[in-house]
Order: C-alpha cells, then sequence, then structure tokens
C-alpha cells in the first residue's frame, strides 16, 4: 500500500478542509488538523513496523510530472528516511495538539500549520531532486509568516528577518549545489537513486566536487544551525509559537542533515574527504561555544535553543566521521534530537502560556505545582544530558567511537568534555532552578497538562524511552543504506 502518498497527503487535504470551515468554529478546525495528523502518524506507525529491511525502496509512489524534465513525484521509504518520516509524524501529532495556545485567526494558523507538517512529511518522503527541495520550501515558507504573525516577545519581528535571511541564504546555496549536480551528471532525470547510480559509474569531475560540495555543506549547514551560522536558532525559537517551534526545531531542521548524508556525500564524494575536516571542526564549536552560551542562560526557550544547537554538533561529527558507525549514529540522533527538541518546547510552550515568562528564575517548585508537567520537564532535561536509557545517549556514544575511530581523536576528547561537563552543568541548572527550590510567584494561578498535551507530550517521551532501550529498530535499516554511501565515498574501506 503507497503509506507515504496518504501519509503526505492528509496534512495537506487537511488544509484544504480547514479552508472551507467558518473561522469561528475553532473546535472543528482543531478537530481536522489533530485527526489528520494523527491519522498521518497511525499510517507512519504501521509503515515503520511493516517495512522489511532487504536494500529495496518500499511503499513506493512514482508518478510522471514534466517529462521533458525528467520529473516524477517520487515518494519511497528506505532504512534511512523511514525511522525520520516516523519521527516526523509524532512530532506533527505533538504539534498538533499543541497548538491551542493561538487565540487569533485560528483558521489561518491551522492552515499554514497543515502545509508545514505537509511540507516537512513530503521532503523526508520524496526521492525526487526537484520534489525533495520544493517539500522543504512549502514547510519553511509558512514558518516566517507563523513567527511574524503568531510570533511572541519584543523581538518578534527581529526574529523573524533574522531567521527569513539565514533560511533563505542556506537554500539558495544548497539550490545552487542542486543544480550543480544535476548538470554535471548530465542525467535527464532529478531522481536521486538513479543520479547516485551514474555517479557510482561515472562519477562527477573532481573539480566540479570541489565547489558542489562545500555548497551544499554549508547551504544544508546553515538550515541546521552549523556555527557559526547559527545565531538565528535560538532567538527564532524564542519567539515562535508552540507548535511552530517544535515542528521546526524537531523535524524541518533535520532536513538539511538528511540532505548531506542522502546528497551531498553520495553525489561528491572525493568533495566529502576534502571538506568533511572543515565540518568536524566546526562541529566542536557547536557543542562548545553554544554549550557555553546555554550556560549563561535565564530564559528557558533561549536555554532549549542553545542547546538544541549545540546538539547539532553530535550529528555534525558523526557525519564528518565519515564511516558507517558514525553516519548510524547520526541518523540516531536526528531521530532522538527530532523527538527531545518537539517535548521540550512543548513543555516549555505550556508554562509560558500558563505564567506568561519563561524566566527560569521565577519558575522555582515546578514539580510541587505541576507534577505531571515537571516530571516530563525533568526527563526532557536528562535526556538532554545523553543520559542512558534515552536515544540521545545511543546515538551520541557511537558518534565518540566513530570520530575516534576516525582519527578525529582531539576533537572527539574535546567533544565529549563538552558534552559530559557543559552539557551537563546547563541542564542541572535548569532542573535546580525550575524544578526545585522555594515556590515561583509565577505558579499561583498556573495549571498542569491537559489530557489531550499530556497525551502528546507522552508520546514523544515514550518514543524516546523506546529508541533509547531497543536502538536496534533503527540501526537495522540505517546501517545497510549508510554502508553504500561509505562504499560510495570510501571504495577502499568497507566501515
Amino acid at each position: 500500500m503507497d503509506w507515504l502518498l496518504i501519509i503526505v497527503m492528509l496534512p495537506l487535504l487537511a488544509a484544504v478542509a480547514v479552508g472551507f470551515v467558518p473561522g469561528r468554529q475553532r473546535r472543528v478546525i482543531r478537530g481536522i488538523t489533530v485527526g489528520a495528523s494523527g491519522l498521518s502518524l497511525l499510517c507512519a506507525l504501521i509503515a515503520f513496523l511493516s517495512f522489511e529491511i532487504d536494500g529495496e525502496l518500499k511503499f513506493e509512489t512514482k508518478v510522471l510530472w514534466v517529462e521533458s524534465l525528467g520529473l516524477y513525484f517520487h515518494l519511497a521509504a528506505d532504512g534511512i528516511n523511514i525511522g525520520i518520516i516516523l519521527m516526523g509524524a509524532i512530532v506533527a501529532f505533538a504539534a498538533a495538539c499543541c497548538a491551542d495556545d493561538i487565540t487569533h485567526r485560528v483558521k489561518e494558523f491551522h492552515i499554514l500549520l497543515n502545509v508545514m507538517i505537509g511540507g516537512i512529511l513530503g521532503a523526508f518522503a520524496s526521492m525526487d531532486l526537484f520534489f525533495f527541495y520544493f517539500f522543504h520550501e512549502l514547510a519553511l515558507v509558512p514558518t516566517f509568516i507563523m513567527i511574524g504573525v503568531w510570533g511572541r516577545g519584543a523581538n518578534r519581528n527581529y526574529a523573524t528577518y533574522k531567521i527569513t535571511l539565514y533560511l533563505s541564504l542556506g537554500a539558495l546555496l544548497a539550490l545552487i549545489g542542486l543544480i550543480g549536480v544535476y548538470v554535471q551528471t548530465g542525467e535527464e532525470s532529478f531522481s536521486i537513486p538513479d543520479l547516485i547510480d551514474k555517479v557510482g559509474k561515472k562519477p562527477i569531475n573532481e573539480a566540479a566536487q570541489q565547489w558542489i560540495f562545500p555548497l551544499l555543506m554549508f547551504g544544508f549547514g546553515i538550515l541546521v544551525s552549523l556555527w557559526p551560522f547559527h545565531t538565528w536558532a535560538p532567538l527564532g525559537y524564542g519567539a515562535a509559537p508552540t507548535a511552530t517551534a517544535m515542528l521546526h526545531a524537531g523535524v524541518l531542521k533535520k532536513f538539511g542533515l538528511y540532505g548531506i548524508i542522502r546528497v551531498a556525500i553520495p553525489m561528491a564524494p572525493i568533495g566529502a574527504q576534502s571538506w568533511l575536516g572543515v565540518l568536524a571542526w566546526l562541529a566542536l564549536a557547536n557543542l562548545l561555544y553554544c554549550g557555553l552560551v546555554a550556560v549563561r542562560q535565564k530564559d528557558l526557550n533561549l536555554l532549549i535553543g542553545n542547546s538544541s544547537v549545540a546538539h547539532m554538533g553530535f550529528i555534525f561529527l558523526g557525519i564528518a566521521s565519515l564511516n558507517v558507525i558514525g553516519l548510524t549514529g547520526a541518523v540516531l540522533v536526528m531521530i532522538a534530537h527530532g523527538l527531545l527538541a518537539a517535548l521540550a518546547f512543548g513543555l516549555s510552550g505550556h508554562l509560558y502560556r500558563q505564567t506568561g515568562s519563561l524566566d527560569m528564575s521565577r519558575m522555582g517548585g515546578l514539580l510541587r505545582q505541576m507534577p505531571l508537567a515537571g516530571s516530563a520537564l525533568l526527563m526532557a532535561l536528562f535526556a538532554g544530558c545523553g543520559l542512558p536509557g534515552f536515544a540521545n545517549f545511543a546515538g551520541e556514544i557511537t558518534i565518540f567511537f566513530a570520530a575516534w575511530s576516525a582519527g578525529l581523536k582531539t576533537i572527539t576528547v574535546i567533544a565529549a568534555w563538552s558534552a559530559l561537563v557543559i552539557g551537563s552543568l546547563y541542564m542541572m541548572r535548569a532542573i535546580r532552578s525550575i524544578l526545585h527550590g522555594p515556590l515561583g510567584g509565577d505558579w499561583t494561578k498556573a495549571s498542569d497538562l491537559s489530557p489531550l498535551v499530556a497525551t502528546a507530550l507522552g508520546l514523544l517521551l515514550a518514543a524516546l524511552l523506546v529508541f533509547g532501550f531497543a536502538p536496534g529498530l533503527l540501526t537495522k535499516g540505517i546501517e545497510g543504506e549508510v554502508t553504500k554511501i561509505v562504499r560510495l565515498a570510501k571504495p577502499e574501506a568497507e566501515r
């Protein structure tokens, strides 16, 4: 069955359906959005559980769109993206459930939210370069609008301009790189599998690879908040509505990482070997610099935002290792961080809605006032520390082994120190400030999570624990696919 087509189309159809509902019927609008995202999640779970690991594309939908250009609407799943799609569907459902903080222009917001969800899921399911990029832009444009219209804080407009400029620049650089791939291959098709097959038989000219790969690396890297192009992320997430922050930080930001693994390394393997050393040092800057910035934060959203940027360093380091264990760990951390970021921003959104502030110095005693939200936040902060039992730990420890075996010993030592010391420092300080101590003045009229929001955030937490205790559910499929990428990039090595 074409599960991916159903998963992608349900939110887009929901956007159309919401457009026909009168704006005053808020419950119907929310019901359509939550229902569509819930059905997408159910289909994604069925697809994930029925996925067979045999090296072939599954749940494939391929329809000719423009014959003269070789454009196909091509959706398919393999070991790399099936887990990301499931993660995206879980986050999308949780974000839809947490969108009850929107009280004005509800109809317009939910139309954009559904479009964003459809674009995100379509980007990770696409096996055609054109639709791969198109779906990402379809998801990105609503992000700018949602922050500008429904964002919060005095810096909302500045955050909107900054995130628009940075992400537009990243998308433009990535587009130039993708066009370079298409032109240099001479392939009359945008099919990613076909392009990879052709490059494997007849590689792109080495000189061309030396400019294609950095364009893709920095273009996709800006979309992921690669240091020093990272400053848009904490500011943007702090100003974004809760559902928007959950979707962008949790899922859409992983598009750049996915693009480097799926497109940049296979298409320009020689360029990758030249530039991944640079990426490793920039990854270390993400971990070290952004971690130190997080230590100084007093606003919960800015702490989560800077922590999120720092965690991207793990994934970049895994990619820079260019071995099977490193790329496997990178994809695992992508999925784990997506669940964690959505959980953290969902909880911070609830706290902001209850108190109108995220000043951690005024949030003491949360566990006594809101035991459910407090317990969930405690587990989210522990997961952010890389505590064993959560999926983050499995991916991060894998990446450390990969970087060490790749010869990046100095970077590995500093990165491990950064994760263990700096990461633990800012997370433990947040736990002390928010969850314990005297009851903060902001909690006098605050209420705990509603059943719907608690269920949605509970799914995120449950997925973190399931993949933490059983990472093999993900790594079995990932390993086979990244092995092909490593063999293409380093024919002399098996690992």
